[in-house]
This record gives C-alpha cells, sequence and structure tokens, in this order.
C-alpha cells in the first residue's frame, strides 16, 4: 500500500508528466501481473478532482498515515467508521464505500475503520472497504487488520489519529448513541447528532412520545417490552383505537433496529402479541411497538441538511420524495400488507417507486418541510438526518388528535414517524437524491455535512474558515452541448438500461461507471439510458431481437434523474421532468429550497456554491444518438447487461460507424450471449483441461404442451442426471435460474412461465431455494443441464474464540464454483483472481447475492485451504486459452466450476458485458493483484482499452 500511496500522489507534484495530458492511456501490450497492475497504478496519477475537490489520485489510501506538519495544517483527517451489531452492517459497509469515495481529496484524507458484530474495532485498508459484505473478511481480520484490544483503546487511538469522525454505523452503537459517547468521552470530534439526542429519537417509541410532546400529530402505538405482557392491555388498546381484536391491522417492529429491520404487518391481539415475540426471540430487539395500519396513506421521507454555525442549528429540509409501492400485472400478487421492507428499500426491484418532490399537494409539501425543520431543531439534532413519515389525505379516516397539533391541515394529515440520524448513503441513496435536486454533488454535499461539523468544534475552526472545496467546473449531461467535446475534453457515453430482465443491475452498473469516470479531468461523460420507445412498449420477444432501431431510444440524462432504483423510475421522471406543470413545480421548490440553503451556506467560507445544473433530459432515437456520438467522436461505455447490449447488436451498430466502444466485438458477443454456441466454440479445449458441460435446448411453448413427468424423463436420460438446472438460453446469468430435483419442480417452474410471473417465492421447490427472479417476458428458448454437485463451502463462528470465523469446507466432490474477470486487448487477455461466492440460502446464487452490497459472501482470492496456489495458477492460465479462443477482448466475466486438485475448468457461461456495480466481484479480483487497482483506475483502463480495441 505504501508504494501505491506513493503513485497516487505524483499527481501533486509540478513536473508530473500525467499532470496536464489531455488523455492518459494505457498501453497494455504484456500482461506478466505485475507489468499489468504497474501500468494501471501509473495510470492512477492521471486522475481528477472529483465533486468538490476531491482528487482521485489520492481516493485509495485508506490506511492511517504520519503526515508533516505543514501538510497536517492543511489537510482534515477524517476516520469513516461502519460495521456495528445491526443486521444493517452490510448497509454500513455500502454507505463507506460511498463516502470514501466522494470524500477523499487532496485537503481531506480518509481513514477506515469498522466494528465488528461483537463490539470488536479494527482499522481496515481502503480495499476492504470494496469488499461486497463485511463477511467477506470477517474471517480475515486477525490477519489482516490492525485490531484494537478495547473500545477504550480504540477511542484514543482516534483522539491522536483523525481531526472528526464520521461514524456511518446503521442500527444499533451507530444510531442509538452508542458510538456517539464513546467519542464524546474521549473528546474526539464527530458528524452527526450528540448521544443523548441519539437515545431519545433512535428509539421509536420514546420518538414518538417526545414528538406527542411537543406538539406534533403521532401514530397510536403499543409497547411490548420483554416477554411479560398483559393481552388484555394490549386488547385495550385495540378497542381504544377502534380496531377489532382478532382482525384489527397493525403494524408491529422493533422499537431500536432502524427503519427496515423485523418490521412486518399483524391482524388482531394475537398474531401481534405472536411476532412481537419473533422479534424479541431472534434478538433484534426487547422493545416490540405495535402501531395502527395507516390504511391510504403514502409514505414520504426528507433529508434535513443543517446550514447554521456552531451550536446555532438552521435547518433546511430539501425536496422531499414519496414512497410509492407498485404492483405489475397479474404475474405480482398485490400483497394486502405491503410495506416498505427492507428488500424494497435496499435491492432494486419495480416494487417500489419514488416521486421527488412528491405528488402531494403543494401545501402538504411545504408542512412536511416546515414539520421536518421543527422536529429536527426541538429533538436537539445536528448536521444531517432523514425523517420519514405519512400523508393521510382528508378523504382517508381521521386519527383521533387535537386540531392544535402539527400536522393536521385541511388535505389531510402529516404524521412523522422514524428519525434516522445516520442515513443511507449507498450511490442512489434519498440523501444523494435530494441533494442532487437542489444543487449539490455527492461529494459536495458529503464535504458540507463534514465542514458543518467541524464548525462546532474550535480547533477544526481553521479548516473551516477557508475554501477546501475548490469548486468543480460544471460539466452539462447533455449531448447536444458539444462544445467542451471540442476544447480538450474527450467525450464518454455511458449507456445502460435495456428491456432485459438484468436492466436494473445495468442500472446499478452504468450509474457506479458513470461516478467514477466523472473523476477524470480530461473526459466529459453523460449517462445514457436505452429504452424501449414507449410507442413500442408492447413488442412481441420477436420483436425485442430485431435490430430495427425505430423501437429503441436513448435519453440523455441530468445528474438528479440518474440516481434511481430502476429503469422504469428514470423513465417516469424523464417524463415529469419535461411534463410542464410538473416541471414549473419541481424548479419552484428548487429554487425556494436553494435559496434557503444559500442564506446559510454562503456564510462559511468553505462553501463556494452549487455545482450541479438545473438540466432537463433529452430524448433521441438510437440512430439520433449514435450520429451525435460520431459527431463529438465520443467513445460509448457499454453497460447495458443483456439484449442488443450483449448480443453484438448494439456493438454492430457503433462499429459501422466508427465509434469506439468497450467489451468484446460482434462476432464475440454473439457467441457468447448463446450458452449453446460458448459450449460448441469451446469443445475442442477438453484436451487443454477445458470441460463444457451437456446441454438440452426447449422452447417454451414445447414445455407448456408436453405432459411434465414426459419431458422429465427425457431430460434425465439425456443428460445422464438426477438432477437439472434450468436457465434462460439468452437472457442474463442471474435470472430464472433454478435447480429441479423432480418433475414436481419442473411443473412449478413450468406454471411460473404460463403465468408470467415476476419471481419465484423461495422455497417454491423440493429442496429450498431463495427468491428466484424471473425475466420479463418469459424466455422463448430454456437451457436444461446437469446440475453441477459442487462442495459447501460455510463461514462457521464456532471456532474456539467465539468472536471469530473459519471456513469449513469437507472437499468431497473437489470441484468449487467460481466466477473470474478478464481484461485486456484480443489475443492477450489477462485473467484476474478467482473468486469463490459462497451462497447463503439454496444452490443458485440469488440476484442479491451477485449484485446487490451487503449480502454474499466472496472469497477473493480463493484461500489456499480450498484451492493451492499451483492448481489456482493452471486455472487462470485456463481461463485465459478460453478468453483468447472466443476473441474477448476489452473485459469480461467468465463463470466456471473449477477442480481445485488439477485446476480443469468446467465452463458455465461468458458474460461480455458483466455486472460493474459497486460491489462486483471485478472489483475485488482487482483490489487483489499485486499493486490493488481500485474502482476508477479499472474502468478508465476499460475506457482505454477500447480506444486501442482491434476493428
Amino acid at each position: 500500500m505504501a508504494s501505491l500511496g506513493s503513485a497516487s500522489n505524483l499527481s501533486l507534484l509540478p513536473n508530473n508528466p500525467c499532470r496536464n495530458r489531455e488523455s492518459p492511456s494505457l498501453h497494455l501490450s504484456s500482461y506478466s501481473l505485475s507489468g499489468f497492475t504497474q501500468k494501471l497504478v501509473t495510470a492512477a496519477s492521471c486522475t481528477k478532482t472529483v465533486g468538490v475537490g476531491v482528487t482521485r489520485a489520492t481516493a485509495q489510501v485508506a490506511e492511517a498515515v504520519v503526515v508533516d506538519k505543514e501538510e497536517k495544517s492543511r489537510v482534515l483527517r477524517v476516520g469513516v467508521i461502519c460495521g456495528g451489531p445491526s443486521a444493517e452492517r452490510g448497509i454500513s459497509l455500502n454507505s463507506a464505500r460511498s463516502v470514501l469515495d466522494h470524500i477523499q481529496g487532496e485537503d481531506l484524507h480518509v481513514s477506515c475503520y469498522y466494528i465488528d458484530a461483537h463490539f470488536n474495532a479494527f482499522a481496515i485498508s481502503s480495499a476492504q472497504v470494496y469488499s461486497n459484505t463485511p463477511s467477506d473478511f470477517d474471517f480475515k481480520l486477525e490477519s489482516l487488520a490492525q485490531g484494537f484490544q478495547s473500545l477504550s483503546e480504540f477511542a484514543e487511538h482516534l483522539a491522536g489519529s483523525v481531526d472528526i469522525v464520521f461514524p456511518v454505523i446503521h442500527g444499533r452503537f451507530g444510531e442509538d448513541g452508542g458510538i456517539q459517547e464513546l467519542l464524546e468521552k474521549y473528546n474526539v470530534p464527530f458528524v452527526g447528532t450528540g448521544s443523548k439526542e441519539c437515545r431519545q429519537a433512535f428509539d421509536k417509541y420514546d420518538a414518538s412520545m417526545g414528538l406527542s410532546k411537543h406538539g406534533f400529530v403521532t401514530v397510536p402505538s403499543f409497547l411490548v417490552q420483554g416477554s411479560e405482557v398483559n393481552p388484555d392491555e394490549l386488547s385495550e388498546w385495540f378497542a381504544g383505537n377502534h380496531l377489532d381484536p382478532n382482525t384489527g391491522k397493525v403494524v408491529v417492529k422493533p422499537a431500536r433496529a432502524g427503519s427496515s429491520i423485523g418490521v412486518t404487518v399483524a391482524y388482531g391481539v394475537n398474531d401481534s402479541l405472536t411476532k412481537a415475540n419473533e422479534i424479541i426471540s431472534q434478538g433484534i430487539d426487547d422493545r416490540v411497538l405495535v402501531e395502527l395500519f395507516l390504511e391510504g396513506g403514502s409514505e414520504f421521507t426528507a433529508i434535513v441538511l443543517d446550514v447554521g454555525h456552531g451550536f446555532d442549528c438552521q435547518p433546511v429540509v430539501l425536496l422531499p420524495t414519496e414512497v410509492e409501492l407498485q404492483f405489475q400485472g397479474s404475474g405480482d400478487v398485490r400483497e394486502k400488507d405491503a410495506i416498505f421492507n427492507y428488500r424494497r428499500k435496499y435491492l432494486p426491484t419495480q416494487q417500489v417507486a419514488y416521486h421527488t418532490p412528491p405528488r402531494f399537494p403543494i401545501e402538504i409539501i411545504q408542512s412536511i418541510r416546515e414539520g421536518a425543520s421543527l422536529l429536527f431543531q426541538r429533538l436537539g439534532l445536528r448536521d444531517f438526518a432523514r425523517i420519514d413519515g405519512w400523508f393521510l389525505p382528508s378523504s382517508t379516516k381521521a386519527l383521533a388528535s387535537s386540531e392544535d397539533k402539527f400536522g393536521m391541515t385541511e388535505f389531510g394529515t402529516v404524521l412523522f414517524t422514524d428519525i434516522n440520524l445516520i442515513s443511507g448513503m449507498e450511490q442512489t441513496s434519498f440523501l444523494f437524491q435530494q441533494a442532487s435536486k437542489v444543487g449539490f454533488s455527492h461529494s459536495n454535499i458529503l464535504r458540507s455535512i463534514i465542514h458543518r461539523a467541524c464548525l462546532r468544534f474550535p480547533e477544526l475552526a481553521t479548516y473551516s474558515s477557508k475554501s477546501g472545496q475548490l469548486q468543480k467546473k460544471s460539466k452539462s449531461s447533455k449531448l447536444n452541448d458539444t462544445s467542451e467535446g471540442r476544447q480538450g475534453f474527450r467525450k464518454v457515453f455511458v449507456i445502460f438500461g435495456g428491456d432485459t430482465s438484468e436492466r436494473q443491475v445495468s442500472l446499478m452498473s452504468g450509474t457506479n461507471v458513470w461516478l467514477n469516470l466523472q473523476g477524470f479531468d480530461d473526459l466529459d461523460v453523460t449517462p445514457c439510458l436505452l429504452a424501449r420507445s414507449i410507442d413500442h412498449s408492447s413488442t412481441t420477444d420477436s420483436d425485442k431481437t430485431d435490430p430495427n432501431v425505430s423501437s429503441i431510444e436513448v435519453w440523455s440524462l441530468p445528474y438528479s434523474l440518474v440516481l434511481r432504483h430502476t429503469t422504469e423510475e428514470v423513465l417516469d421522471a424523464c417524463m415529469e421532468a419535461i411534463e410542464p406543470a410538473r416541471a414549473a413545480l419541481t424548479s419552484h421548490l428548487r429554487n425556494q429550497v436553494m435559496n434557503e440553503l444559500a442564506e446559510g451556506l454562503m456564510k462559511h467560507g468553505w462553501f463556494t456554491g452549487f455545482d450541479i445544473a438545473d438540466e432537463l433530459p433529452v430524448r433521441y432515437s438510437l440512430k439520433e444518438w449514435i450520429q451525435f456520438a460520431k459527431e463529438v467522436e465520443a467513445t460509448v461505455f457499454i453497460a447495458v447487461h443483456g439484449g442488443i447490449g450483449e448480443d453484438g447488436t448494439l456493438q454492430s451498430l457503433l462499429g459501422a460507424e466508427g465509434i469506439p466502444y468497450t467489451g468484446p466485438g460482434v462476432t464475440a458477443s454473439k457467441i457468447c450471449m448463446d450458452k449453446v454456441a460458448t459450449s460448441l466454440a469451446l469443445d475442442h479445449l477438453r484436451d487443454e483441461g477445458v470441460l463444457t458441460i451437456n446441454k438440452d435446448v426447449k422452447k417454451k411453448e414445447d414445455l407448456l404442451k408436453m405432459p411434465i413427468l414426459q419431458t422429465w424423463n427425457d431430460l434425465i436420460s439425456k443428460l445422464q442426471c438426477e438432477t437439472l438446472c434450468i436457465k434462460p438460453a439468452r437472457d442474463g446469468c442471474s435470472t430464472g435460474v433454478a435447480r429441479l430435483c423432480c418433475a414436481e419442480d419442473l411443473a412449478v417452474y413450468t406454471k411460473a412461465l404460463d403465468d408470467c410471473l415476476l419471481r419465484i417465492p423461495p422455497n417454491s421447490f423440493s429442496k429450498a431455494h431463495g427468491m428466484i427472479e424471473m425475466p420479463n417476458p418469459p424466455p422463448e428458448l430454456l437451457i436444461f443441464e446437469p446440475f453441477v454437485e459442487t462442495d459447501e463451502i460455510v463461514l462457521s463462528s464456532k471456532t474456539v474464540s467465539e468472536n471469530s470465523q473459519r471456513l469449513l469446507w469437507e472437499g468431497h466432490s473437489r470441484w468449487v464454483e467460481v466466477t473470474v474477470g478478464v481484461i485486456g486487448k484480443r489475443g492477450s487477455m489477462h485473467s484476474l483472481s478467482p473468486s469463490i461466492t459462497v451462497k447463503e440460502t439454496g444452490d443458485i446464487l440469488s440476484l442479491e447475492e451477485k449484485f446487490q452490497g451487503g449480502t454474499g459472501i466472496n472469497l477473493t482470492p480463493p484461500p489456499v485451504s480450498i484451492i493451492s496456489n499451483e492448481a489456482l495458477g493452471r486455472c487462470k492460465q485456463r481461463i485465459e486459452l478460453i478468453a483468447n479462443t472466443l476473441q474477448l477482448e476489452g473485459f469480461s466475466r467468465i463463470d466456471a466450476f473449477v477442480n481445485v486438485d488439477s485446476g480443469e475448468v468446467l465452463i458455465i457461461e461468458v458474460n461480455t458485458v458483466p455486472g460493474m456495480t459497486p460491489s462486483t466481484v471485478l472489483i475485488h479480483q482487482a483490489l487483489a493483484e499485486q499493486l490493488p487497482i481500485y474502482p476508477h483506475q479499472f474502468f478508465r483502463t476499460l475506457l482505454d482499452l477500447a480506444s486501442e480495441r482491434v476493428v
């Protein structure tokens, strides 16, 4: 890491040759491990300021460093603490990753710390922050990280090593006052609310009581504490709130477990007590809240930013967001007790949509903003917070409340229900969505929060008395603004979306690539959404394989519209943005909020203005968009998974116009998209240790017509196996894949196809499994192949030390499943270190385990206790042989089974546009290279390879 830090600081030297280089590129002619990574690290020194004064070149050094006196006087040392004991610790890691990405700079140095589930504290590297989940490194902490003997020793270390702490622990110990009390005891400055105020605001019952005392309307609630609860008391509460004791609908949730964990719906007294006891017995919390279910209401959330000085509070509420639960078609059964739960909050899904600002009367929006501001002040909150609540229109059943309570209006009732003291900070979180609507980039809002916190501590006043935020030049994201492209900026169009079942993952990938490439001062990066034309939204599946560009369009997106969870939401936001009445309302509210913010922020020397312009999306046909790309000499970064983004169609259209693009060419894309063609192309490599799996392809219509038992018997006879794996023939790698153990399982899957189900519920088959996301529309062709039995790998905490974990692997079959990235030029592809992904439920990796941060466990590189270095080396050689045989270039991901003794490879599939989300294994593998390759370096390398591609 020391050598990496030295390389990173090259950009600060006056004679650095990369300093004024217009378009740094890599010449990857040789791919030895050390040479390959060295070239990447050299390119890192050519990076730019990200957001407001954030130099990417320094973004990778996360360990505590010793700085000289001169540098100490100008560099603010920030300690980011993540993890914690709650179930949201994985989300906490995502937040830490996002904070690290967007605040590190020449004037601000970040050190990363982690607290595990047992309250053990560690200083960790930034590479560990890019892990998918804490479980990726929990079992390796003792050997990889600096541990502290106690929390007291940890606090003493912080007092001497950082200037201010930014806690990003969600839930217990992060928002309940625990970490704050520790920091206060050792006089360590920190961002956010103090310990006493945290304790009251975090406990939902105490907070509700406090809000009621302060004059706010609150949701009627009943506290279940411990196991000694008198059912008669709860029955009286039901009766007092006009609820039937047998069927009355309520929400049951932990009082102290964040806003998403353990929240459920119950009916009647007995069901309520049963679910409350489940929460208690699971150890989530021993205080459980029973609340009225707010029928007919709309949920909202609002970010509050304090722009005052010192201890003078001046809260400004940003544009609130309406949370709308959605249900699509007959294949998605409407849940009568649907709530905004953990899955809907953190996984891209069409089950929820967000509207910023809400589609409420403007008087209600103003009431939400006014109420959240009052709440922030009266509860003594600091710096920032997220406040959730409900709007009950006047047409719904009114709550029994005094009319002089805040929240009662002629249009309905506004209630505040949850106070989030450390809001989630993932790339598309509410914090960044709402901040971007009023002129803040990710970097700008985070740095504003940190600088505001510094104002409370006299010893940090010098860091906030002058501008430490070097204003980033605002670049228009519209395609028709070509002037900058002609004045030295290299144009890059990042395209994502599409209409396959992986379009939501594509949105995550494209957003991540776009944010990372923004970190280079020679690039002008435009995010672009590929979508089926609204006029052709009802096309059939056969139409979707037709490269006729008249049915496809591309939207050039402004900053704020990219930060969404689904492509449908992005499209809806685009339509809303260009709808005159809606656009006028948003503009009016935006200006109002920005004026309030400016009134406070402009008094501070460190704030130099807003950096996100108020722009509208622009709509193009695919032909028009390609012509724009050609006109401005843009390079296209393809992040469209499946469909025309991965089957060679988009590559062919771009190549015909001479437009450089990332990833493999037309022929390789076509072959790899077809899993059967991939196997045939590699079949001759058997003697080289590359094996393929027997396959049988069937049409969906034949499956629906033929007797299930006959089909099953035919398949197991032809494939000579007892258990099958079924997957779409031409869809993405993460949807519609299931293990079938019997004819009854095949019947369940076939019915799901016939019913056009969007998902198959957990444990629908004979063998336990998790949620299976299905392609929409259902695939026309399906592949059957033998299910390959691999050795189960599990993490166990039942070791000599109860605070440690270890891998358990019996190794009977000697085969493990791996995924590995390949990168480079055609004919000389380099294999990164393979990853073993440990499945948490069932036998097939879920969508979450593959792409969603905070879930799944990736072992990168594979432990030597599972596969030796010699076998791993042979495996990588065969992976490179596969890549070169298929004529891959740029980058791709290969999924396979590997024999841990021989290194033989049994190919599963090749993804020519692999997932590029913040938690993708490709990043883990790049970080595992001899010299770690950090995300922005990695994506820049892929971009530069596109410019050097063999046409």
